[in-house]
């Protein structure tokens, strides 16, 4: 259960800031972004994985460092952690937000942003916290809250950026229940990360042929 709570509460804050930034409006979003997942891996690396996106866990699962039975109920406490912080981002503000493509780009451009950057995401996970030859490193946080930070200001203009499952369904959920939106734009986010996710799977085993079972 310990490992539940952890991904809900790291998702939780995950999502409340980027939902916080995003109502705000604020430049440098990507920044506080990037940070608050970093220090949120760090928080509970050592405690479930600090997994905090579906689309790591299926990752993770298909590299065989994640039990089957873990992987719904790992999903299940990051869409409730998603859906949390979409609620209280509308109690704190009065709004509601959730990702959405740039006016200026087709389906093809922003289904490959979100496909491109997640994969990166999941390669770099898979390499700072799955490898034994990284094993231990003190590192971990900082590479995958950067290549987040990264990943929102190359393509957070193309594709809003989510890189993550349960950035796309809960804040859609909530803008649909309690706000005007519309669950149009939520295949790119389901979709995207799924597929860029499952991509970095046999990238990582070509890197690492020696140990990248178990």
């Amino acid at each position: 259960m310990r490992r539940y709570v952890t991904e809900l509460i790291g998702t939780f804050f995950l999502v409340f800031t980027i939902g916080m930034t995003a109502v705000a409006g604020l430049a440098a979003a990507p920044v506080a972004i990037g940070c608050t997942l970093m220090v949120m891996v760090y928080m509970g690396g050592h405690i479930s994985g600090a997994h905090y996106n579906p689309a790591v866990s299926v990752a993770i699962f298909l590299r065989g460092a994640l039990d089957g039975s873990d992987l719904l109920p790992y999903i299940a406490a990051q869409i409730l952690g998603a859906l949390l912080a979409g609620g209280a981002v509308l109690l704190i503000t009065g709004s509601t937000f959730a990702p959405a493509p740039g006016a200026d780009y087709g389906a093809i451009p922003v289904l490959l942003a979100e496909v491109l950057l997640t994969f990166a995401l999941a390669l770099v996970i898979l390499n700072v916290a799955t490898s034994k030859a990284t094993e231990g490193n003190p590192y971990y946080g900082l590479a995958i809250g950067f290549t987040v930070l990264a990943g929102a200001y190359a393509v957070g203009p193309v594709s809003g950026g989510a890189f993550n499952p349960a950035v796309g369904i809960g804040p859609v959920l909530v803008d649909v229940v309690l706000g005007d939106g519309s669950m149009g734009n939520l295949w790119f986010y389901i979709i995207g990360p799924l597929v860029g996710a499952a991509l970095a799977v046999p990238v990582f085993r070509m890197q690492n042929p020696e140990g990248s079972e178990g």
